[in-house]
């Protein structure tokens, strides 16, 4: 099994970020947060992780285009604060000689636009910041887009159960990843860059029928209505109790057969997706052998820059059973 350039980077940039995560929420300094414009919460954690993802891509790449999630503007306040200080030994520990000023600057290289034509990477530091502050799941994804579409993509699950959400107890962390034409796979985040011969491919559920599916959707309903949610599994058919997880891992539970639907209702009609919180998650889900469109069924486009501006949802399921959710709804 060979891996492209970019994807070994990758993989090192989210192992390396997800270090610094866990290294902050073994910590008090994980139990602040502050509030953005639309009053989601942003950590450390979350500046610190794009931070050491974008100084690892920069390393190979100087011209580097990067859709990141978090403002280097948004950190201001918390310099020279304990805090702040938190974040540069957090990050030093992965990147030597690590300054608040070299952070910001990193973090700042986050702001490109996007394009429909230049390929360029997608990033949320953490997918699920509720998650990581409530020490549940949450994600490391980090995305490469290609003509509207996602070609690469990286997923850190610090807290994926290795057996499975069944189990009691038991391993914690997975890496999932995946390249266009080239499969999805899984290994325990701790595994050396040069040991990924030793990464075990991932598929859907092979379920044939949607009322045999097990939905997997949001912890917060401000992030996907329940109702409808709960009104189409009743269409379907389906009694099996809901995987409700935070973040991007929702995608990996789809890919791994833990789940089968990954359901996300807008809010409101005016509401577009995030580029970041979808692209890696899209492409191992598709790699995995999944189907992944808009409630629709159209195709999703993320040539039109930070937002899915012409798509409305998410349906991620089982290539099998995805007309069959998209006819329900």
């Amino acid at each position: 099994m060979s891996h492209s350039k970019n994807l070994m980077i990758a993989i090192s940039a989210v192992q390396a970020a997800c270090k610094v995560c866990q290294s902050i929420r073994s910590s008090d300094a994980c139990e602040d947060a502050i509030s953005k414009k639309d009053r989601s919460p942003v950590t450390i954690a979350d500046f610190g992780s794009q931070a050491v993802i974008i100084q690892r891509l920069l390393e190979n790449d100087s011209d580097l285009k990067m859709v990141a999630e978090e403002d280097a503007n948004q950190m201001q306040s918390l310099k020279d604060t304990s805090l702040g200080t938190d974040m540069v030994n957090a990050v030093a520990e992965v990147v030597p000689g690590a300054t608040w000023e070299k952070i910001a600057r990193w973090v700042s290289c986050g702001a490109y636009e996007g394009s429909a034509t230049e390929a360029f990477w997608t990033l949320d530091p953490i997918d699920g910041t509720k998650g990581f502050l409530r020490n549940q799941q949450y994600a490391v994804a980090l995305g490469l887009i290609e003509n509207g579409e996602p070609v690469l993509g990286v997923l850190g699950c610090p807290n994926y159960p290795v057996d499975g959400f069944e189990s009691k107890g038991g391993a914690i962390g997975r890496l999932f990843f995946a390249e266009k034409g080239k499969g999805a796979w899984t290994l325990p985040l701790s595994v050396s860059i040069n040991d990924l011969a030793s990464a075990q491919p991932v598929r859907v559920s092979p379920i044939e029928s949607a009322v045999d599916a097990k939905l997997c959707e949001s912890v917060e309903s401000g992030h996907s209505s329940h109702d409808d949610s709960a009104k189409l599994t009743q269409a379907l058919g389906i009694t099996k109790e809901s995987l409700r997880i935070d973040s991007q891992c929702k995608y990996a539970a789809v890919a791994n057969g833990d789940a089968s639907i990954y359901l996300r209702f807008p809010t409101s009609a005016e509401y577009r997706e995030k580029i970041w919180d979808h692209a890696a998650g899209v492409i191992v889900n598709m790699e995995a052998g999944g189907k992944v469109t808009d409630i629709h069924g159209n195709a999703l486009d993320f040539s039109l820059g930070q937002k899915l501006e012409k798509n409305q949802g998410i349906i991620a399921a089982s290539a099998s059973i995805h007309d069959s959710v998209v006819a329900a709804i």
